[in-house]
């Protein structure tokens, strides 16, 4: 295996268990180390430290072992084992009211790099690392042996993650399926892990949309950013007297049709709009008691954080605008480098734009099958707030 050198003093992160070297930490390499390439991280005097996988950019290794162990069959099969039985031991896998779940969420499942996510008998996988892709045959190999009978299916999906990769191809690896409709807390979702976003549906906000479900009855709802309308379906089967979804990709829109249909075929309670998020909510009267916020990513980076907030600013200050008095804001954050002081401070400010009284009721965050590595804060990426504006 190759090696790779720290600077002096260099490897105080890795002594915290911290499951990143960043470029400017290294001393020295092998020169024939190439993107991808496992190596072993050694300090300054030639001790120890970690193996992971080498990749040229400012994270330089991604952390797989803390033990000189060897990366092989064995190595995956034990921690795809491991990440199965955390999502047992909280009642998410081999739950038959659900089969929509996160099977392996990069670092927090000590798996830097890997994303898969598991729909009813199809589990997506995606690499967010050259070195995961190489792997990634033998990887799913031993994925299907630790899954067993819950799968009968392995799609890899990271043309999108590594759009510079020569020879990536999304396709199945195993198995092969046109049934792409899942189970979540007992409602249907058609899951589009060919041409949709991250691995087709976004896993991460089931327990969200749990809670949105109880505040539901009875309220005139509206779901802005809506892609697959997980949050119009829940809100729905919740009560909802009637709920408007809206997003600007036409796509979305009509995926969303297609679910609430899947799930309520017929209601005309529902209906969906193809629109720019800040024109509609610029038309839109106050007609709604409670609003959905969910937007893509606004920073990437950290260098587009100050763009970001005044965005999240922007957006969150024309929803309390337009809520009734005594509406439920639901508002979040995916973006990475948005801390939840940075985003719970940019709410804060639009609401003293706004001139609203305004009490928070939850503070949301990605569920258990997105853990976070306590030595990786960074995996903390989801953020919301629920809150009750007079």
């Amino acid at each position: 295996m190759k090696k790779l050198y720290l600077k002096r003093g260099k490897e105080e992160s890795l002594l915290r268990f911290h499951p990143w070297v960043f470029s400017g930490a290294i001393q020295q390499a092998d020169e024939d180390l190439e993107d991808g390439d496992l190596v072993r991280v050694l300090t300054n005097h030639g001790d120890f430290i970690a193996v992971g996988h080498f990749q040229k950019g400012s994270i330089a290794v991604r952390v797989l072992s803390f033990r000189d162990v060897a990366i092989d069959a064995d190595f995956w099969a034990s921690r795809l084992a491991s990440a199965l039985e955390v999502r047992q031991s909280i009642g998410i896998a081999d739950n038959p009211q659900n089969n929509t779940y996160r099977l392996v969420h990069g670092e927090g499942d000590n798996l830097p790099g890997l994303i898969i996510d598991v729909y009813d008998r199809t589990a997506v996988m995606q690499a967010h690392s050259i070195g995961m892709h190489l792997c990634r045959k033998e990887i799913a190999e031993q994925l299907v042996k630790v899954m067993g009978s819950r799968i009968d299916n392995v799609y890899y999906k990271s043309e999108t993650t590594l759009p510079f990769m020569d020879d990536m191809e999304n396709g199945f690896v195993y198995g092969g399926s046109d049934d792409n409709v899942a189970l979540e807390n007992g409602l249907k979702f058609y899951v589009d892990w060919l041409r949709g976003q991250k691995t087709g549906f976004f896993v991460d906000q089931r327990d969200n949309r749990s809670l949105l479900e109880k505040y539901s009855a009875g309220k005139s709802v509206l779901n802005m950013f809506c892609y697959t309308g997980g949050f119009s379906v829940y809100a729905m089967r919740g009560g909802a007297k009637l709920v408007h979804s809206v997003d600007s990709s036409a796509k979305a829109i009509e995926l969303t049709n297609r679910n609430v249909a899947l799930n309520f075929e017929g209601d005309q309670r529902h209906e969906a709009f193809c629109e720019d998020a800040f024109k509609y909510l610029e038309q839109a009267g106050n007609n709604y008691d409670l609003i959905i916020l969910d937007p893509p990513a606004f920073a990437k980076h950290r260098g587009a954080l100050h763009n970001a907030l005044k965005g999240y600013t922007r957006l969150n200050n024309k929803a309390f605008q337009k809520i009734k008095p005594g509406g439920i804001l639901f508002t979040f954050s995916c973006s990475q480098v948005v801390t939840k002081d940075h985003f719970r401070n940019a709410v804060f400010t639009a609401a003293a734009q706004a001139g609203r009284k305004v009490r928070i009721l939850h503070q949301l965050h990605q569920p258990a099958d997105h853990p976070i590595n306590i030595y990786h804060p960074e995996g903390e990426y989801l953020k919301g707030l629920v809150l009750f504006v007079e």
